[in-house]
C-alpha cells in the first residue's frame, strides 16, 4: 500500500516565524517514516511557499533564530486537484505529486489565525487542528476572552486598545488602563503568546510598552497581573465521538531571572521548568481539567489545544488563554503535558495525523 503523503508546513509571515521552524523540525524528526510520506514546506517572511532544502536548519544555534531557506523550489498554493507543484525558474512545472493531509505547524497571524485554515477547505485538503472560526477566536485574545466568558468561564480584568483609540483618544485609554492596577501585562491581541509581551508599573511604562506590543499588531490587549501560579493543561480531540481528553496539568516555573513565561522563557535552556502532574488538590486538578475541555469546545476547537490558567493563593482558578496551535517542539509545554499523561511525543504526532484524516473538511 502506498504510504499517506503528509505535507509538513512551517514558517509564515510573522514574528513566531522561528518559534514555528523549531516545531517543525521536531516533528519531522519524529514523524513514522514507514507510515508517512513527507513533503516539508516553508513559508518565507515574504509570503513564498518552497519545498524545504535537506540540509534546512530548524533549531537555535547561538543567538540564531532560524528561518525558511529559501532556495528550494518554489510551490504553488494548493488547489483543489490537492496536488504540490513546483516552480523553478526555466524549468517546466513538475508535480510533486498530490498531498493527503497538511500538517500546519503555524504560530501566529497567516497560519494559526485561520487564514491557511480557509485556504485548505477551500482547496478541500484535511488538515491538522483547529478549523477557520476556532482558529480566528483563537488567534484574537480579546474575542477569545468574549467567548470564554459568555461560557461562564473565569476570565481576569482587561482592556483591549483599538488602532483608532490609542492614536485618538490615548488620556481616555490610559485612565481605563489605569482602573485596572498596576502593574499590567500588555501584548499584542493577536500575536502569539511568546513576543511583544512586556510588563509595566508606571504610566511611562505602560505606553512603551504599547507602542512595543503595537510593533506586531495594531490591536492591544492590557491584563490586569493575577497573583498566583500559571497551571497549563492541554486538550485532545478524541477519535470517533468521544468527549475531547484532557492532559494532567503541569505547573510552569520560570526560572534564570525571567519575571514571566515569555519567548526566552520558552525557547533557550535552562529557562523553565514543567512539573507535571501540578502539585494541586484532587478536587482542583479534576475542575481544572473540566473547565479546559469547556473552554477547547466552547470556542470549537479541534486537534490539539493548550489551555493556561492562574491559580490563585485562595484557590480560585482564573482562565487566561486559549492556544489552538500551541508551541510543538518535543520539549514544549502541550507535548510534555501528554507525555506525562502516557501519549509520547510520536503517538501524539500520529493521533493529530489520523484525526484530520478522519475528519471531513467543510461544514462540520
Amino acid at each position: 500500500m502506498s504510504k499517506i503523503r503528509v505535507a509538513v508546513v512551517f514558517g509564515g509571515r510573522n514574528s513566531e516565524h522561528a518559534v514555528s521552524l523549531m516545531g517543525a523540525g521536531s516533528v519531522l524528526e519524529v514523524i513514522d517514516r514507514d507510515a508517512y510520506e513527507v513533503v516539508p514546506i516553508g513559508i518565507a517572511q515574504d509570503g513564498r511557499w518552497v519545498l524545504a532544502a535537506p540540509d534546512q536548519s530548524y533549531a537555535i544555534e547561538g543567538t540564531r533564530l532560524p528561518e525558511v531557506d529559501t532556495s528550494g523550489a518554489e510551490l504553488a498554493l494548493p488547489s483543489a486537484s490537492r496536488s504540490v507543484v513546483a516552480l523553478e525558474p526555466g524549468e517546466i512545472p513538475r508535480s510533486l505529486g498530490d498531498v493527503d493531509v497538511v500538517f500546519p505547524v503555524l504560530h501566529g497571524p497567516f497560519g494559526e489565525d485561520g487564514t491557511l485554515q480557509g485556504l485548505l477547505e477551500m482547496a478541500g485538503v484535511p488538515y491538522v487542528g483547529s478549523g477557520v472560526l476556532a482558529s480566528a477566536v483563537g488567534m484574537d485574545k480579546a474575542y477569545m476572552k468574549l467567548v470564554l466568558k459568555s461560557a461562564g468561564l473565569p476570565v481576569g480584568p482587561y482592556v483591549v486598545v483599538p488602532d483608532r483609540a490609542w492614536r485618538t483618544d490615548r488620556p481616555r485609554v490610559l485612565k481605563e488602563i489605569e482602573e485596572l492596577g498596576w502593574p499590567v501585562f500588555v501584548k499584542p491581541a493577536r500575536a502569539g503568546s511568546s513576543q511583544g509581551i512586556r510588563k509595566a508599573s508606571t504610566q511611562e511604562e505602560l505606553e512603551a510598552a504599547v507602542e512595543f506590543a503595537r510593533e506586531h499588531d495594531p490591536k492591544v490587549l492590557v491584563e490586569a497581573a493575577i497573583g498566583g501560579r500559571e497551571i497549563e493543561c492541554a486538550v485532545l480531540e478524541s477519535l470517533g465521538d468521544a468527549a475531547p481528553e484532557a492532559s494532567l496539568p503541569g505547573e510552569v516555573l520560570v526560572q534564570g531571572g525571567q519575571e514571566f513565561f515569555d519567548f526566552e522563557a520558552k525557547y533557550y535552556a535552562d529557562q523553565m521548568a514543567l512539573e507535571v502532574p501540578a502539585d494541586l488538590p484532587a478536587g482542583t486538578t479534576a475542575e481544572l481539567r473540566a473547565m479546559a475541555i469547556r473552554a477547547y469546545e466552547a470556542l470549537g476547537c479541534e486537534g490539539l489545544s493548550r489551555v493556561d490558567f492562574f491559580y490563585t493563593p485562595s484557590g480560585e482558578l482564573i482562565l487566561n488563554e486559549i492556544n489552538t496551535m500551541p508551541g510543538f517542539t518535543s520539549l514544549s509545554v502541550a507535548p510534555q503535558l501528554w507525555a506525562a499523561t502516557g501519549l509520547s511525543y510520536g503517538q501524539l504526532v500520529d493521533r493529530l495525523i489520523q484525526l484530520a484524516l478522519h475528519r471531513p473538511t467543510g461544514l462540520r
